[in-house]
């Protein structure tokens, strides 16, 4: 993996990257034999790259490793990515082509058909991908002993992704032995781990990582820090829902871009809710993610949203166009998880 010249990443993302077109705001799911349509209507890269575009639009330097094709359709997808500002880790492959997903999104959700082959393995993207502050991975059983090798000095953010064969094995889960933060949604952290609610699989996920982070779509979050036992509830953000497309890889980009910050775990948690709000209530996925300075704006757009309180530290951080990404604050000593290292059964 050669990674193009640029400014130094204190982001790394990796995993699978596809073409998204996104179809939103249908009545209900096309029958055999119809044709709808709609214009709200979006097109972007997508997977990892939902990631990558969320944190790049707050102005974090952020590298995407992952395989793309040599075919038209992802050289349209690396134009996308280049005109974001993000850092080029794509490895160009002659035998593969970029996997295309078609997301229909009614009734509050989003259905998905993805046609191609999925990518190689994460690890031979990774063999000698820079070393950044935090990472962002779609992670599967390939990068294990990368992922423990670079936890002394990377904060990994994991997706380990929908089971498609519904087996929820929680033995699964021992990929995230060396990773800071696992992101599922609420059904995925449900299935995974047994339990009746978010709050409880939140803190049964709270023994395998650090930080457990459970999505609950128009419900909020529900955040679980091991080392301190804390324990965050996050409403959602109240906003016009459109689609749904990459809300939780946008939310996910956006609480490890939080990460570089100072920010108390609550904010990071209430900062990511809001990036991801904003980017449902337009089509398109993470192409519809918010820039920075959009972020006021929009919250002095729409003040039924959240009461003024709830991001009075964002507008002390972004004050006079400041950002809080712009300097790197001095780095807090990591504790190991206690059961860091541990195979679970």
């Amino acid at each position: 993996m050669t990674v193009a010249s640029g400014p130094t990443p204190r982001l790394l993302t990796a995993g699978q990257l596809f073409l998204d077109l996104v179809f939103a705001d249908l009545a209900a799911a096309p029958r055999l034999g119809e044709e709808h349509w709609t214009p709200a209507f979006g097109w972007g890269p997508g997977g990892i790259a939902n990631y990558a575009i969320a944190a790049a639009r707050l102005g974090v330097d952020t590298v995407l490793c992952a395989d793309a094709g040599t075919d038209p359709l992802s050289r349209l997808v690396r134009d996308r990515l280049s005109d974001e500002g993000i850092i080029d880790g794509v490895r160009a492959r002659t035998d593969w082509n970029l996997p295309v997903t078609a997301a229909i999104n009614y009734d509050g959700d989003r259905a998905l058909v993805t046609g191609g082959r999925p990518a190689a393995p994460l690890a031979s993207l990774l063999h000698d991908a820079p070393v950044t502050p935090v990472a962002a991975l779609h992670i599967d059983d390939s990068v294990s002993t990368w992922v423990r090798e670079r936890a002394a000095h990377t904060k990994v953010f994991a997706d380990v992704g929908w089971d498609a064969d519904d087996n929820w094995d929680a033995a699964a889960l021992d990929v995230l032995d060396g990773c800071h933060a696992f992101l599922p949604n609420e059904a995925e952290a449900r299935a995974y781990t047994r339990t009746d609610d978010a709050r409880a699989a939140a803190r049964a996920l709270a023994e395998r990582v650090p930080l457990a982070v459970v999505t609950r779509g128009g419900h909020g979050a529900i955040a679980v820090d091991a080392a301190t036992g804390d324990e965050v509830e996050i409403s959602a953000v109240a906003i016009d829902f459109v689609d749904a497309t990459g809300a939780g890889d946008v939310f996910g980009g956006a609480l490890a871009a939080a990460e570089l910050t100072t920010w108390t775990l609550r904010e990071r948690v209430e900062f990511a809710t809001l990036v991801a709000a904003i980017t449902v209530s337009r089509p398109g996925g993470a192409a519809s993610a918010p820039r920075l300075h959009e972020l006021l704006p929009w919250l002095d757009a729409h003040p039924a949203a959240a009461d003024t309180a709830r991001f009075a530290f964002l507008r002390s951080a972004l004050h006079d166009g400041a950002s809080p990404f712009a300097t790197p604050p001095r780095p807090a000593p990591r504790s190991p998880h206690p059961n860091q290292g541990v195979t679970h059964p």
